[in-house]
């Protein structure tokens, strides 16, 4: 998934798809011990859909955070 397509989701949706990507990258490492993978590949792929995910929801908590501090500095000018 590609960060434009994860930017235009929901919050909570992101929350949600990161959980599963980490229990598919669960279940993935449990695999590699336990049995042969058909395409090692995938452990990487499912760390970087993670990083994605992580990132996209530290860039919203950015913007909020930044958002909250321009309102209360707008407010306290205007007093």
């Amino acid at each position: 998934m590609k960060m434009k397509e994860i930017a235009q989701k929901e919050t909570d949706h992101i929350r949600h798809e990161l959980a599963e990507q980490q229990k598919h990258l669960f279940t993935l490492r449990t695999q590699s011990v336990t049995e042969k993978l058909e395409d090692p590949s995938q452990l990487r792929k499912a760390r970087k859909a993670i990083a994605r995910f992580k990132t996209a929801l530290r860039l919203r908590e950015l913007e909020a955070a930044k958002a909250g501090t321009q309102a209360t500095s707008q407010t306290s000018t205007a007093k």
